[in-house]
């Protein structure tokens, strides 16, 4: 559960730092709406986390910083390729929490409950910023993404 702490910390960044550099307003507002959401994911993560008796990672301040640069950059590139950044972080994240879901313990009925509404919020996440005018990465940004992923994820998982 902390790695998907982690990834809420950084995806709530994403979406801020997107938010505050979003040209158009509809986007600027589904960036907020967005981050919202994952604020919820983020709290609900922390709770889980404390009745499991764990911790959130150390990393947590980077993973924030950073991402929120990246999600600045990327709404400086433009609205299209936001949102086309959008699609596929929640494509990836979506991808990742169904791997976890499909390790976990069958009987940990309370967090799989957290991490099936998780999985439902990031798509449809992705599919909102696809249906608003996201443009497809680049191969080579969408594997960047993934290395970058995997990073935080083991990261998160042991520090």
């Amino acid at each position: 559960m902390r790695v998907n702490h982690s990834g809420e910390v950084a995806a709530q960044a994403l979406y801020q730092g997107q938010a505050l550099t979003a040209r158009d307003p509809a986007v600027k507002s589904a960036m907020h709406e967005a981050a919202a959401e994952e604020i919820d994911h983020l709290a609900w993560c922390e709770q889980r986390l404390r009745e499991l008796k764990g911790r959130t990672s150390l990393l947590n301040p980077l993973w924030y910083v950073s991402s929120f640069a990246i999600g600045a950059i990327a709404g400086a590139l433009g609205d299209e390729a936001s949102l086309g950044f959008i699609a596929e972080t929640e494509k990836q994240v979506e991808s990742h929490l169904r791997g976890h879901l499909e390790r976990m313990d069958p009987k940990d009925t309370r967090s799989r409950a957290i991490l099936e509404q998780m999985t439902q919020d990031e798509k449809q996440h992705g599919a909102k910023a696809a249906s608003m005018g996201g443009k497809a990465l680049p191969y080579p940004v969408a594997l960047a993404m993934r290395a970058t992923s995997r990073l935080m994820t083991k990261g998160s998982y042991w520090i």
